[in-house]
């Protein structure tokens, strides 16, 4: 009786310790609802919350693997300064205090605020506060601001934003509960992955058919109903042989094109003219919208007259070549398109693309007979922007979901524009089976937001005039001083890469070393590993971080790194800030920001601590909160100076994008009572709403308005009201686009205001096309094919997430080391036997690595996962762990910079219009290894030392929760 009674107080005991607590996750993008489940305040199980709208309780292996990411040897528990004496990579640090940091950074940045604001630049990675970050750098002053998307997939952004009003992941995706095709094209495994996993399932039980094309079969692809696998870099080409055939075979929705695009709209085709492929404009019609004019004409094919568009009974022309009564000589878009696809066709893609032309017939007929054959019918009644009442919502059910595999190359604009115009149509855009937009979008083309427009938007202790990334709308929108020379340091929205609407991360180091085009004072990075996979070259910027001027000092003088964990990049840092994991800080996924809306409607979401900052940990929200503060940055302080927020917290639930506005960065349970949604005062109680519900706010719109809402009287009427949309007009889909070809006639000579420089005229001209076109891209103008015959691509693995987690214990089980992916007739044909150890070279270097044979990739490609190859010692893993003696980084071959001819200085390795990173553009050449040489990857570079603070590897502990019991020699 006695023992029961203490087995009965164990149990009692040991219940009473056990607490669930409920907040949202970060081990990657995709920002899943989870259950923390602690034991005495100690993490000791993570599953998904059945509860949340986004992953219905569905968790991944990164996502429960969040318990050894909390307690990783490689944690950063303190505030750290460079030792005096010691060199920048040499990890040789010295605690110190937030008093100090503060101090410090209060100091520096408030001089160079007062001074030259620009000096200061602040990058961030795949972080998701962008709204708060960019917040800051505005009030500071700097243009010098840009996120992750410059060199992961800003293509994929600009190319569909540019042409449809929204894109793929945060912003749209595919309806898979009632597409009957689904294509997708160069989407890596871990992209949208429980979501999407989920939504792939039922799409599969009920029928659908799944076809997947990309060079690797891997992931998503693995499940396809075919693969279709094709060379790196020649999507668009596809993309405009499936558009040629779709035209060709009459496939293409014309009722939709009509009313929905700009397809019959007149363009101005006569030669020499200075408005020469610009639309013919009305000058008595009603311009609607100042901005975004659409007193535009059509050529009605019932009077065979010109009349406005959407004149009420007409019918648009979508061939031909008409006069104007001035004489001026036009075509509809759709004429123009018709024109430019008539020489791509499958046989001429078949050559690019490797994949054969009757597969290319084969699935330009399958998708326009799907989407003509099977519509669906939805009973909704909705109203159109030009009042025409419809009693249904109908639906051609051909679904699409593309990412970085089409966007990271140096022709990925012109691809996505593809993209978007095939979806466009089939007549899929935001209708039942397609794509379907999610809140804040559609938003106009190009949304409204704008760069600073030259030097003269940046004075010193003020605000940003403009926003620091925008969406240029003509030239005169480039952030350019009168010569029309860069004025940010990454060259972003400048005559090099006018779109470049993330920036260009990957050029800041490179540009800042160089001085080009100026030198800056301070350098802050978050949440980027910089001196490792988030640079191309990184050898070479290894070196930049460490390079001195004829002074002694560095050539970025002073460079602060904020990270939870330490890594190659923190070793380079002068000042290092630690901060807190997911699990232990507040955070918001904002409708301002990387919403997680759903298709029905707006959703944001929260994080919520459920456990305290290890050791010194500040959330950066927390710092950037206390910065501003202290440099009086005017969205921060009161009229008189003072302090506005107490803190992150406090800043969430207070502030407001304009007085009385109503907006924040929350959206749910708003109003002095919590009763408001989307818009509303603040609320004093809004966290713990939050708390309350699962942390996520789910506002469901009426059916009437869940589709067709680039034209949706009804939702621009309330997404006006809530403020996601300045304007209520309709935002036709741009077939061609004006906003390219007003960039054209620049280059040309043909437009007032901003020019470019006389050696980027033909770049212009080139690249700003108004309808899509196939270059092949940038880096094989500079590479010998025959040396260099194959083409190299990375991916994320689905259990890995960036260098995030490659010092996961539980993760490394799975990954430990990479492998070079090659085909064996590839390899057979250089004599390589699987497990070899191998030499992969490219024009800009080489790395030493093991070859793994697979049939999952296509002859003339090899690949490999990305970030799980360390430099010895990073991350707190020993120096001779398999991530750094077998495990390996491709970005030692790819190159930031490209000469492109001309005798001029190089320039980015990356897309002339938006600046995206060209990334999978790199091709090599692969042979064995000597068989004398060393069994480890190369380069190596000299092991890191362990940073006062972090942990060492506790064997006991994590044998204990790798779920088997340590032995006494442990």
């Amino acid at each position: 009786m006695q023992s029961n009674e203490r087995v009965s107080d164990f149990q009692s005991e040991d219940i009473a310790s056990l607490e669930v607590k409920k907040t949202t996750c970060y081990m990657c993008a995709c920002r899943c609802g989870i259950r923390v489940h602690l034991r005495n305040g100690e993490v000791r199980y993570i599953d998904g919350n059945p509860e949340h709208p986004l992953n219905q309780g569905v968790i991944c292996a990164k996502g429960a693997s969040g318990v050894m990411k909390q307690n990783s040897p490689a944690r950063l528990s303190m505030p750290l300064l460079r030792r005096p004496g010691t060199e920048r990579g040499d990890g040789e640090f010295d605690e110190i205090g937030w008093d100090e940091v503060f101090a410090l950074l209060e100091k520096r940045l408030a001089h160079i605020r007062s001074t030259d604001p620009k000096k200061f630049a602040l990058f961030t990675g795949r972080d998701q506060m962008q709204a708060l970050t960019g917040l800051f750098a505005k009030q500071f002053g700097t243009p010098n601001y840009a996120a992750h998307g410059g060199f992961c997939s800003v293509n994929m952004a600009a190319g569909m934003i540019y042409t449809i009003g929204g894109s793929f992941w945060e912003f749209g995706g595919p309806d898979l509960d009632r597409a009957k095709l689904f294509v997708m094209i160069g989407t890596a495994e871990d992209h949208h992955s429980n979501p999407l996993k989920i939504a792939i399932s039922k799409f599969k039980r009920a029928g659908g058919r799944f076809v997947s094309i990309n060079p690797i079969r891997t992931g998503y692809s693995a499940i396809a109903d075919e693969w279709v696998p094709i060379k790196p870099g020649s999507d668009g080409a596809l993309l405009l042989a499936l558009i040629h055939v779709i035209i060709d075979k009459g496939l293409y929705d014309r009722e939709f094109l009509t009313r929905y695009s700009n397809a019959g709209q007149l363009v101005n085709q006569t030669e020499g003219d200075d408005d020469f492929g610009l639309f013919a404009m009305d000058p008595e019609g009603d311009v609607v919208n100042p901005d975004y004019p659409h007193n535009k004409f059509w050529w009605d094919r019932h009077s065979d007259s010109l009349v406005p568009t959407h004149t009420p009974g007409a019918d648009p022309r979508l061939s031909g070549e008409y006069a104007l009564p001035d004489g001026k000589r036009v075509k509809p878009a759709f004429q123009l398109l018709v024109e430019r696809v008539a020489d791509y066709t499958p046989e001429w893609a078949a050559e690019l693309t490797g994949i054969p032309a009757e597969t290319i017939y084969r699935l330009a007929h399958e998708m326009g007979v799907t989407a003509r054959d099977h519509k669906i019918h939805l009973p909704i009644a909705w109203t159109d922007s030009w009042g025409v009442e419809h009693q249904t919502v109908t639906g051609n059910p051909v679904a699409f979901h593309a990412m970085r595999g089409l966007a990271a190359h140096s022709n990925g604009f012109q691809t996505i524009r593809a993209l978007a115009i095939l979806m466009s149509l089939l007549g899929t855009i935001d209708r039942p089976g397609g794509f379907r937009h999610k809140a804040p979008f559609p938003r106009a083309i190009p949304p409204i937001a704008k760069p600073p427009r030259g030097p003269q938007d940046i004075k010193p202790d003020s605000p940003l005039e403009g926003m620091p990334l925008g969406f240029p709308a003509d030239p005169n929108d480039l952030c350019v001083d009168d010569a029309g020379q860069p004025v940010r340091i990454d060259k972003a929205f400048s005559w090099e890469h006018p779109l470049s609407v993330h920036g260009l991360m990957h050029n800041v180091i490179t540009n800042a070393w160089r001085g080009d085009p100026y030198r800056i004072d301070t350098l802050l990075i978050f949440m980027a590993n910089m001196a490792w996979n988030s640079s191309m070259n990184t050898s070479d910027v290894r070196k930049m971080l460490n390079d001195k001027d004829e002074t002694g000092e560095y050539k970025i003088p002073f460079l602060v790194v904020c990270d939870a964990f330490q890594s190659e990049m923190t070793a380079f840092a002068d000042l290092v800030l630690p901060d807190t994991t997911y699990l232990e800080r507040h955070d918001v996924m904002s409708i301002l920001d990387r919403p997680i809306s759903e298709f029905d409607g707006p959703v944001d979401a929260v994080r919520i601590p459920v456990v305290e900052p290890k050791g010194q940990c500040k959330p950066f929200q927390e710092v950037i909160i206390e910065l501003a503060s202290r440099l009086r940055l005017p969205a921060f302080t009161t009229p008189e100076g003072g302090r506005k927020f107490k803190d992150y917290p406090h800043f969430i639930v207070n502030y407001e994008t304009a007085p009385g506005s109503g907006i924040g960065f929350l959206a749910g349970w708003r109003g002095v009572d919590g009763s408001k949604s989307i818009c509303g005062e603040p609320n004093p109680n809004q966290w713990e709403m939050y708390a309350k519900n699962n942390c996520v706010f789910h506002h469901e719109l009426p059916p009437s308005y869940q589709y067709m809402r680039n034209w949706n009287q009804g939702y621009m009427a309330w997404s006006k009201s809530v403020r996601m949309r300045r304007d209520a007009d309709p935002i036709l889909i741009h077939i061609y686009s004006d906003v390219l070809q007003k960039f054209r006639l620049a280059a040309q000579g043909k437009r007032t205001g901003k020019q470019p420089p006389e050696h980027l005229r033909e770049r212009i001209e080139t690249y700003f096309d108004p309808l899509p076109f196939f270059h092949e891209p940038l880096e094989l103008q500079v590479t010998d094919r025959v040396t260099y015959p194959l083409n190299a691509v990375t991916q994320r693995p689905m259990a890995m997430y960036h260098s995030w987690d490659s010092q996961n214990a539980w993760l490394r089980q799975i990954h430990s080391h990479n492998y070079l992916f090659v085909n064996p007739t590839t390899a057979h044909a250089q004599g390589i036997a699987d497990d070899d150890w191998i030499w992969v070279e490219s024009t800009w270097g080489k790395v030493r690595c093991m070859c793994r044979y697979s049939e999952a990739v296509e002859p003339g490609t090899v690949w490999t996962w990305n970030a799980i190859g360390k430099a010895a010692g990073a991350w707190n893993l020993g120096p001779q762990a398999n991530e750094s003696k077998k495990g390996f980084l491709l970005n030692h071959l790819i190159s930031e910079e490209l000469a492109l001819g001309g005798g001029g200085a190089p320039m980015s390795n990356s897309d002339p219009v938006t600046g995206q990173a060209g990334w999978y553009d790199v091709r090599v050449r692969i042979y064995k290894a000597g068989p004398a040489e060393p069994a480890e990857t190369s380069p190596q570079f000299p092991p890191l030392r362990p940073y006062p603070g972090t942990g060492g590897v506790r064997r006991i502990w994590q044998a204990y929760f790798a779920g088997r019991t340590p032995s006494s020699t442990d």
